[in-house]
């Protein structure tokens, strides 16, 4: 097999065997020395890429397996020779139980443990996502700016700054105190849905859709929901909810085209998604606890129920989405109000809506503010302003894809008027 040919099974393997080794070996030698058991991960992977070049192994994981396990008793020599273990550290006979730490629900057990760990107070927020993406889902530097629309040495600050926390404050993968534990489950929680979104409502330029960070959200809720002691109505909800978006991923785009969930094939939903979404929505109201997560899952969910963008239960969701704004009143939520006031014909209430409206606020996603007021006035039948407004979008919008997309509803306009 060429060296081309097996890059991809490289690639596919680095993506979802990182996380786990940087897990595994952060359990056994503690994150303290994350740096070294990050540089010995690379270290095997361009290990298993020279050895592949010509033939890749029947079983490639296990490879990287046993690759992993041969470093991991590298590394005991390594930091024992350093004297930088702690008292604490697993030594002499140690390396005999190397393969305890390898075993499926002992994997499962320390890729959490590193979720909390990313979720740490000591962390601030752009840190923590920085650091779930990098330590826990595998991500390269570049693929991080990228998502996060930032420069990839400030993305190595971030990593530098959380190491040494890490270091300084001396932090374990430790469970948090049952006191602690919502809070900083709550943190997690936020950012898988983040991971998420990015996936699902992707700011690179020339990708609506990001699967792999989709792919890594839902990978990560089912991990919580894996722990008896750590399921929740909103953990539940959460998961729903992603499963509902992720299941329509594929019919977002068709070929370098966005398409709106109006016009999205339907019979391309992806059905077994929406089947464990469901499942899991009815879960999360078996917990005492209630989230924003049910809110929007239960609007994912109206979606998903209505036989066509015709017989959606716009009532419904309108209904819900009050009940968001009033438990989080922000930009967002007002814009998505807005949207459903059009599509119930309620223009008056929607232009309303839309004058309280800080577009500041948006950001990067600004140009919805326009393409929100270019679809008011649209229906109004104000071409004039619709058009005004809408220029304003394409302009800001940094999507290449949604740009067009913004373009082919001008030139209708135009065409109409």
């Amino acid at each position: 097999m060429t060296e081309n040919k097996q890059e991809p099974v490289i690639d596919h393997l680095f993506r979802h065997q990182y996380g786990k080794m940087v897990a595994i070996l952060s359990k056994i030698f503690g994150p303290s020395h994350l740096e070294l058991i990050e540089d010995a991960i690379q270290d095997t992977f361009i290990q298993a890429s020279l050895k592949w070049r010509t033939e890749i192994p029947d079983n490639p994981e296990a490879w990287l397996t046993q690759a992993a396990k041969n470093r991991t008793i590298d590394l005991f020599r390594q930091i024992s020779a350093q004297k930088e273990r702690k008292n604490k550290m697993i030594h002499g006979s140690a390396t005999l139980k190397i393969n305890d730490f390898f075993l499926d629900h002992e994997v499962a057990d320390s890729q959490l443990r590193m979720i909390f760990l990313a979720c740490h107070p000591a962390f601030k927020k752009e840190e923590q996502i920085v650091f779930a993406l990098k330590c826990i889902s595998g991500f390269s530097l570049r693929e991080i700016a990228a998502a996060l629309l930032q420069k990839e040495e400030t993305i190595k600050k971030r990593i530098a700054r959380t190491r040494k926390k890490i270091k300084e404050k001396e932090l374990h993968l430790d469970y948090p105190s049952p006191t602690e534990i919502h809070h900083r489950l709550s943190g997690v929680l936020q950012i898988i849905y983040l991971i998420f979104n990015e996936g699902f409502h992707s700011t690179k330029e020339h990708a609506l859709v990001d699967r792999d960070l989709c792919g890594e959200a839902l990978r990560l809720c089912r991990h919580l929901l894996q722990k008896k002691s750590l399921r929740s109505g909103s953990v539940y909800a959460l998961f729903a909810l992603l499963c509902f978006h992720a299941s329509r991923l594929e019919a977002k785009t068709a070929g370098k085209k966005v398409i709106d969930l109006r016009h999205q094939d339907r019979t391309q939903w992806y059905q077994p998604l929406i089947n464990l979404g469901h499942e899991a929505f009815e879960k999360a109201f078996q917990f005492p606890d209630q989230s924003m997560y049910h809110l929007e899952a239960a609007i994912a969910r109206e979606h998903i129920m209505a036989e066509s963008f015709e017989k959606t239960n716009w009532s419904n969701i309108l209904t819900l989405y009050e009940e968001m704004y009033t438990l989080m009143p922000t930009t967002s939520v007002l814009l998505s109000l807005v949207a459903v006031h059009v599509q119930m014909h309620q223009l008056d209430a929607a232009e309303d809506i839309l004058q309280k409206v800080d577009a500041e606020k948006l950001e990067k996603r600004k140009y919805l503010y326009h393409a929100s007021y270019f679809e008011v006035y649209q229906k109004q039948k104000r071409h004039k302003e619709a058009l005004h407004e809408i220029e304003f979008a394409i302009a800001l919008c940094p999507n290449q894809m949604e740009k067009d997309h913004l373009r082919r509803k001008r030139d209708q306009v135009v065409e109409s008027s």
